[in-house]
């Protein structure tokens, strides 16, 4: 079951990929398309931080994970480095875990 699964996706993304090069240009230049496309990889982003976040298994879990989050959001939100943010809020993770 699992090597079909694997296998099926290799094959789906195949054809994806082999189905945008055969695609005409001008349905790539369609403004609606080119505005969509932009915003893709920033839902796919979403979706994986909140199941890697909320998820464990097949369960919702409001852990410490969540106040992690919140804090990487109020220090993204404060325009704090990249690297201040990943340790405030694995400092926050640690530091709940602690108590």
């Amino acid at each position: 079951m699992t090597w079909a699964a694997v296998i099926a996706a290799a094959v789906a993304c195949y054809a994806l990929k082999l189905a945008g090069l055969v695609l005409p240009e001008r349905w790539l230049q369609n403004r609606r398309v080119q505005r969509t496309v932009t915003l893709i990889p920033i839902g796919l982003l979403a979706a994986l931080i909140a199941t890697g976040t909320f998820a464990t298994g097949q369960r919702l879990v409001i852990d410490v994970r969540a106040v992690s989050l919140l804090v990487a959001v109020a220090a993204v939100l404060l325009r704090a480095p990249f690297l201040v943010t990943v340790a405030a809020a694995c400092a926050t993770a640690a530091l709940l875990r602690l108590l």
